[in-house]
């Protein structure tokens, strides 16, 4: 299973960078202490130099010193055929690249270019042929085996860690999956869930499954979906924790099925779909869908046998159910949790009106969560019907919008509006929560408004929104709660 060489085509934003740049970190400053990926390596045979905080500082700024010097000297090098000793024939055949290169630059970088060069398995050729690395993940990696700059774009970080983790430079890969995760969302989640699982990277894993899970369907419906192999598609399948419908799942390995029908140059008919999900299909929970969902789409989509079909038919409607392949029980999903910003609620009776002006709240969180919805307070004065416009924004940009009617009781407790699919929210960065409510009832309102709110393992702060008319501030108002997965 080849590693995938872009993330372009299913990522619609690089992360945090102007469109069409490249992210590069600064050169790290010189010291006297080995790059991490080099001469730290555990596996390097070159130890680290001992450290720079001794008796004399005038021997450890001439260390450094020497060590930026070197730096600029190797970076003279890179890709610079003066003195070059090997050369690589990179990339696969039709579209290969020759790259000079000098054997003890290379091999104080890496273990197994040391290992290759001057090892006791060492041969002595000239030109090396790397089939499997992609030119530019493979200049990407001597650029910071020579320079000590990270060098990464959406278009070619996949391969890069390939290239990192084949040729063992720890600093790079650490670097290349820090740039995925900060990258990663809804679009891309399910192949970088793939990809991690093949680099053996437990923590860009984890962080893959967290956005599966909150934003599942808009992952299932994505292009990626498709791409993955057929292991990563049971493990999703198979997920407890997946916030969709089954119909949504259902439909999901059907595009699944046709695009890996292609791939093995089969007609994406309705038994090779089926052939190519084998025993998959069952970890499809049809029981559990809406009958009505199923009477209309899976029962007519073929891929059910008679027998499967007719058996799930009397599973919905007869007192006596027949056993079934599939599992019945519905997915537990995720639990929404609850940030709650006030401390108190009242009403008087001049004041929490609306007339179609904006309430509005600023909020941040120390950790990435998933905004699901708001908890709105209602009528004071018996129950009542109201519209509400909500949006969530990111720096004046909407993220999502949604139109709902909401029927209020009449009681002091909030009632929940939620967006058509939960919002990405990324740590250390303010977002913008508005309602613009219709009703000509009196609501009730919140008070002791608080700065900062821990809810569970996320710590929210708050701060006023320009974008408010109606009254709302961090001290009292609406928006008394943000709904969200975490």
């Amino acid at each position: 299973h080849r590693p995938l060489t872009s993330l372009q085509s299913y990522s619609s934003a690089r992360p945090r960078t102007p469109p069409g740049s490249s992210w590069s970190s600064p050169r790290r400053s010189g010291s006297c202490s080995a790059p991490a990926g080099r001469g730290s390596s555990p596996s390097s045979p070159f130890p680290a130099p001992p450290g720079c905080g001794g008796r004399n500082p005038t021997t450890a700024t001439h260390r450094r010193i020497r060590a930026g010097l070197t730096r600029e000297l190797n970076s003279v090098m890179f890709n610079n055929e003066m003195m070059a000793d090997v050369h690589f024939v990179v990339g696969p055949p039709g579209g290969t690249q020759r790259v000079p290169g000098h054997k003890y630059v290379l091999a104080v970088g890496s273990s197994v270019f040391h290992a290759m060069f001057y090892g006791e398995l060492a041969e002595d050729t000239e030109e090396i042929r790397i089939p499997d690395v992609e030119p530019p993940s493979f200049l990407a990696m001597l650029k910071y085996i020579y320079c000590d700059e990270i060098d990464l774009c959406a278009d070619t970080v996949l391969a890069t860690l390939y290239a990192a983790k084949k040729y063992i430079v720890p600093h790079l890969a650490r670097a290349c999956v820090n740039f995925l995760e900060t990258s990663l969302s809804a679009k891309n989640a399910c192949v970088l869930l793939s990809q991690s699982c093949l680099f053996e990277e437990p923590d860009l894993t984890q962080r893959c499954w967290e956005v599966i899970d909150a934003q599942a369907e808009l992952a299932l419906r994505s292009e990626g979906f498709c791409d993955i192999d057929a292991q990563t598609l049971e493990s999703i399948l198979r997920r407890e924790t997946l916030n969709a419908k089954e119909m949504v799942v259902f439909e999901a390995a059907l595009s699944w099925a046709e695009a890996e029908c292609q791939r093995r140059d089969l007609p994406p008919s309705i038994d090779n779909k089926r052939l190519v999900l084998g025993k998959a299909i069952y970890l499809i929970r049809i029981p559990a869908m809406a009958l009505e969902d199923f009477a209309n789409g899976a029962a007519q989509s073929g891929v059910l046998t008679l027998n499967e079909t007719n058996d799930i038919f009397l599973w919905f409607t007869a007192s006596r159910k027949p056993e079934l392949l599939f599992c019945s029980k519905p997915r537990k999903g995720l639990a929404p949790q609850c940030c709650h910003r006030f401390q108190s609620c009242a009403y008087r009776s001049n004041q929490w009106r609306y007339r179609g002006r904006c309430d509005s709240i600023q909020f941040a969180v120390d950790r990435r969560v998933f905004i699901a919805g708001f908890g709105l307070y209602g009528s004071s004065c018996g129950s009542a019907e109201y519209s509400a416009k909500m949006e969530l924004k990111r720096q004046g940009v909407p993220m999502a919008q949604r139109v709902i009617k909401f029927f209020s009781d009449g009681s002091s407790s909030t009632f929940p509006v939620w967006f058509d699919y939960p919002v990405q929210i990324e740590p250390d960065t303010f977002y913008t929560a508005s309602v613009v409510l219709d009703g000509n009832e009196l609501s009730y309102f919140g008070q002791e408004g608080m700065t900062e709110v821990q809810s569970g393992k996320v710590t929210f702060q708050f701060q006023c929104s320009s974008d408010s008319t109606n009254g709302t501030g961090v001290q009292g108002g609406q928006i008394p709660e943000l709904i969200f997965y975490a």
